[in-house]
């Protein structure tokens, strides 16, 4: 197999050593990382949330020795009650299947924002663990003694020998349970060499830790109590790798790569991510649902957009974020964060107009009635691809434990799904032809501007921005 591209290293200590400081990835080479060879025949591409919603059903139903959920959430309402049901009746038909859920701590333990205070999802996980006995455990993982420093974001379900990899958590908009969605990416990867990878880390390095306990059990303990542990399990993740024997990718195959990260520093995932970035050379794809990008990341795609690469990137309109409410309901300050993004968009599309004009760069703003968009990922020309729950933020770059799938493909057996998958995305959307095409500060709602013009002359808009 050819070694892949990689850009020289370059750069003094002392450039090296202030990339660190400010978070920045160091780059290394994709070829060096190895990978687990999968039949591309294996690798499928589903076509939405109700696809997914039937083939995560379908293999629930189906599995026969192990399934493996992390999730930032399962929900207590229809869907998320839905799955929990039917894990139940799969470990009751199945007593030898292993089972288990791995949430958020801090999530699973209290209500939506912007609601009313609750205990949140582990009261449906209490419920039904009492109703249908303990064989389906709820595990919680703290990252961090604080949900606002750090969440659990794992993805990627294991049932036997498949993998389900998506961004989506387990509710109703996300398994478009009532009409309205939540579009994602879908991806179903068969190999049992990746299944047990990703099994590993869930088994070997997080539920063991004295920080994680089921949330189905009534004796969960409190948050401060789990405070040295919480400390240790973090710093034990910062290290954690998936364990796989590296091979050889042979003609029909594709490599996979799984990758995990949590933090700035050391991170591989974030060294993938940017060296996706870096190997591109003609073509190069963003998804990302919150546009708040990574100075790093910023920085990289601007190298890129010099060298002459085309770059596409696909990013929500405001309207289909999740935080947005619409004008004529209550405003709340979690409401003001679509317009933050959209700002940092204007802003950035402006920065770059000349690369828009020459048809060089490329912003798609996606929006579909009242439906909200939630895609991740990166693919540079038709060889490298990065399957991720990681929304390419601040936040997920220094704070949350993310994971990814890069896919390196040579022979570009996936190229034509990848295309298929993009071209149903581009069908929601509207090309941005100029900046001036999204609002301004002036444009928005009283109670917006309000908040924003209060959070920038207090320079917390900045703050706002790394940790959400």
């Amino acid at each position: 197999m050819a070694k892949p591209y990689a850009p020289p290293r370059g750069g003094s200590v002392l450039a090296r050593t202030w990339r660190r400081l400010r978070g920045g990835a160091e780059p290394g080479t994709l070829g060096d990382l190895g990978c687990i060879p999968v039949a591309a025949e294996r690798i499928r591409t589903l076509a939405g949330p109700a696809d997914f919603r039937d083939t995560l059903l379908r293999l629930v139903a189906q599995a026969r020795e192990r399934i493996l959920m992390p999730a930032l959430y399962l929900q207590d309402d229809d869907a998320g009650r839905e799955v929990l049901s039917a894990l139940h009746a799969a470990k009751a038909a199945r007593p030898q299947l292993a089972v288990a859920v791995f949430v958020d701590w801090h999530r699973a333990r209290r209500g939506l924002i912007g609601h009313a205070k609750s205990a949140g999802n582990a009261a449906l996980y209490r419920e039904t663990t009492r109703r249908l006995g303990t064989g389906v455990p709820v595990y919680g993982v703290p990252v961090q003694t604080r949900e606002l420093m750090g969440v659990m974001h794992l993805k990627g379900f294991i049932f036997d020998d498949t993998v389900l990899y998506s961004g989506a958590s387990l509710n109703d908009v996300y398994l478009q349970r009532h009409g309205r969605y939540r579009l994602d990416r879908y991806h179903l990867l068969e190999d049992r060499h990746l299944a047990d990878s990703l099994a590993g880390l869930l088994q070997h390095d997080i539920q063991p830790s004295p920080a994680v306990h089921p949330l189905d059990l009534d004796d969960v303990p409190r948050t401060v109590a789990l405070r040295p542990a919480v400390a240790q399990l973090r710093r034990d993740l910062a290290k954690a790798r998936y364990r796989f024997a590296g091979g050889v990718i042979r003609r029909g195959e594709v490599g996979v790569t799984p990758l995990a990260g949590l933090g700035p520093r050391g991170n591989p995932l974030n060294a993938a991510l940017l060296q996706v970035v870096h190997r591109a050379r003609r073509r190069l794809l963003l998804y990302t649902p919150y546009f708040n990008l990574p100075g790093s990341v910023r920085r990289a795609l601007d190298a890129k957009l010099k060298e002459g690469c085309e770059l596409t990137v696909v990013v929500g309109d405001k309207v289909a974020n999740d935080f947005y409410i619409p004008p004529d309901e209550p405003f709340k300050s979690v409401g003001a964060l679509p317009y933050l993004y959209e700002g940092n968009l204007r802003r950035f599309c402006r920065a770059r107009q000349a690369a828009i004009d020459r048809g060089q760069l490329h912003v798609h703003l996606w929006r579909d009635g009242d439906n909200t968009f939630h895609l991740k990922g990166l693919q540079a020309d038709d060889d490298f691809a990065l399957l991720t729950g990681h929304n390419v933020n601040p936040r997920a770059w220094r704070m949350d434990l993310e994971n990814g799938l890069l896919i390196h493909d040579p022979q570009g057996r996936l190229a034509a799904r990848h295309r298929a998958e993009l071209e149903r995305v581009l069908a929601k959307t509207r090309r941005v032809a100029s900046y001036r095409e999204l609002e301004r500060l002036e444009d928005y709602p009283a109670a917006v501007q309000r908040l924003l013009k209060r959070l920038a002359r207090s320079r917390l808009d900045k703050l706002v921005g790394q940790v959400l």
